[in-house]
């Protein structure tokens, strides 16, 4: 996604959603806005949040202010959580992009970043993605090289772009 990212970034259809997360900056893996749960209740009490949700011992939040970027059509896109899909998905237009690939790719990858056990990998693997009936899903399939992987995700982007415009 970082490289879809890169080559969109600057384009005003499109916002890219840094995520509020109850994890420390330092701890690696995607850039957030680390918070500690105090400040991340306070925000949530305070209505910061669009859409909050617990797992794997962590909150995570999206602000608010995705609805101005909805209200002007553009495509906002987020890391949401599987379990929060069919909330996010009566309240705002959703459509879920998966990004996916074989699961040798998959092995092999999550083993060069290093992360996980390989318990923990070969666990997150025979996990079934199961995602809530009724909603607007597009697949993309990222089993080539980074660079043709992010080009798929731009063209599956942009023509969501496209359908934000129409309606």
């Amino acid at each position: 996604m970082a490289l879809a990212r890169a080559r969109l970034e600057g384009d005003p259809r499109f916002r890219f959603v840094q995520r509020a997360i109850t994890r420390a900056a330092e701890a690696g893996g995607e850039a957030h806005r680390p918070l500690n749960l105090a400040a991340f209740e306070a925000e949530r009490e305070a209505g910061h949040f669009a859409l909050w949700w617990n797992v794997h011992g962590l909150f995570y939040g999206i602000p608010r202010d995705i609805e101005a970027d909805l209200a002007a059509r553009r495509v906002v896109v987020a890391n949401l959580s599987r379990g929060v899909l069919a909330e996010a998905a009566t309240r705002y237009p959703l459509r879920v992009l998966v990004v996916t690939a074989p699961v040798a790719v998959l092995a092999a990858r999550l083993t060069a970043r290093g992360r996980e056990s390989a318990a923990d990998i070969e666990a997150r693997l025979q996990r079934e993605m199961t995602l809530a009936p009724g909603l607007d899903i597009a697949t993309v399939m990222n089993d080539a090289t980074p660079e043709e992987g992010a080009a798929r995700v731009v063209a599956e982007l942009t023509r969501a772009a496209e359908d934000a415009r129409r309606s």
